[in-house]
């Protein structure tokens, strides 16, 4: 009969095997690349993936927690073959090893791999990848193209974006397969036709996250130079944050969503109506100081205008040297004088007495209508003096409802800010005068 009288003072517990082996695989083997089939695959509630990794002679369970396999970006499928990164571990409770797999991928991706840094380095050569060469992005596109499959969450997610921050802008969608043998072709011939059309300001090119050969169709050599010779700017928002396609090196932007595509094709709506308000302050601001310089503009030529009382004496010493002027032009005696000498001229000129009184009569008519003429042209600027006079009599300005504010030293009150409340102002009317006290003032700004 067994007795633990004679146990071994060196024997485990079955708790303390097990942890010993875990730590053991874990310091011995740690992480290794294993490739085998995928079977049995359980996605839990939890996120964790449960599978197991099996070959034509063996199996061992496998377990990827929910945080790496988000990164993955796609959903493996039993039966296919995949490269897996994992460190060797025990399940401690069942005495169970198990890899916990970190990434993972398709098996043959390493040739994917090599094409891909084999385009990234000719184009790289060619300068398709020159900053220098992107174009600058139109700050507010009246309309934007989206080039993108008509099923793709990337366009949702654009079309949603849009609408919350600039539902403003028209958005032109170029629909294309986004994945697939065919993608490439249709994705090329989207753009084309969205840069032929040139009905946009700017185009996104876009797709949602996953592996290597899902992107690949955005890695196509032809692709990238159509998107560098494209005179539109372009922003690619191709996949999650870290992946990479040739399409977002010679993209004039690259955004790590198509979310982000959307939020950096065009300003804001709140963002553009802040500008707005900017451009009308400043404006306002320009409006004043032209104000401002008019009214001292305003106040040199009042300095240097003559005071009405001065002009109308002028004008009115003017008006009487006109009159006597007109006066001795239009002198009546002055007149029969010339026709009494004329007349006696004529009486000795000779025979032709009939003819030289037919001529006499028709100067006379002349000298007559010439006379009235003339009086009609000095009567006319005599009333559009008149006029002039009465248009500068600040007088008739009062007539009209205006009126004139001292303050109680006797200055004229041209501006609020020359005022105080409660300050005694005396005002001058057409027909009268009033003293008040300023009770309340709106300074212009």
């Amino acid at each position: 009969m067994y007795s633990s009288a004679n146990a071994s003072p060196n024997t485990l517990t079955v708790t303390q095997l097990n942890r010993q082996v875990a730590l053991i695989l874990e310091q011995q083997v740690g992480r290794i690349w294993v490739q085998g089939e995928i079977s049995n695959f359980t996605q839990a509630a939890s996120g964790h993936w449960y599978f197991t990794i099996k070959d034509e002679g063996a199996s061992v369970k496998a377990v990827m927690f929910r945080g790496r396999a988000m990164r993955v970006g796609f959903i493996p499928k039993t039966g296919e073959k995949y490269r897996f990164y994992a460190a060797v571990s025990l399940y401690e409770p069942r005495g169970d090893y198990q890899l916990q797999v970190d990434s993972l991928e398709r098996v043959g991706l390493g040739d994917l791999h090599a094409e891909f840094e084999r385009i990234k380095a000719k184009l790289t050569s060619e300068g398709l990848f020159d900053p220098a060469q992107r174009l600058p992005l139109v700050h507010t596109p009246r309309r934007i193209g989206v080039v993108t499959s008509l099923a793709a969450a990337a366009l949702r997610d654009v079309l949603t974006t849009m609408q919350r921050r600039a539902p403003h802008v028209e958005v032109y969608v170029y629909p294309a397969a986004v994945q697939g043998a065919e993608a490439a072709d249709q994705l090329c011939s989207a753009l084309g036709q969205a840069i032929a059309d040139q009905a946009v300001q700017t185009i996104l090119l876009v797709r949602g996250g996953g592996s290597l050969e899902d992107l690949w169709s955005f890695n196509d050599e032809r692709l990238a130079r159509l998107i560098h010779a494209s005179p539109i700017p372009i922003i690619s928002g191709v996949g999650h944050e870290t992946d990479f396609t040739i399409a977002d090196f010679v993209a004039d932007m690259r955004a790590p969503t198509p979310t982000a595509a959307a939020e950096l094709c065009c300003q804001s709506w709140q963002q553009s109506n802040a500008d707005l308000l900017g451009v009308l302050r400043r404006l306002h601001q320009a409006q004043a100081r032209i104000i401002d310089r008019s009214g001292l503009r305003l106040d040199h030529a009042f300095g240097r205008l003559q005071s009405p009382q001065q002009r109308v004496a002028h004008m009115r010493q003017q008006w009487h040297s006109m009159v006597q002027r007109l006066a001795r032009t239009l002198s009546v005696t002055s007149q029969r004088q010339r026709l009494q000498h004329v007349s006696h001229r004529l009486q000795h000129s000779g025979p032709n007495t009939a003819y030289a009184q037919h001529r006499l009569h028709e100067l006379q008519g002349r000298l007559l209508q010439s006379t009235e003429q003339q009086l009609k042209q000095q009567q006319q600027r005599l009333v559009l003096a008149q006029q002039t006079l009465q248009v500068l009599n600040p007088n008739a300005v009062l007539e009209r409802g205006y009126a004139i504010v001292r303050n109680p030293q006797g200055a004229i009150i041209k501006n609020a800010l020359q005022t105080t409340l409660n300050e005694s102002l005396h005002v001058q009317l057409a027909h009268g005068h009033l003293h008040v006290k300023l009770k309340q003032k709106h300074d212009l700004l």
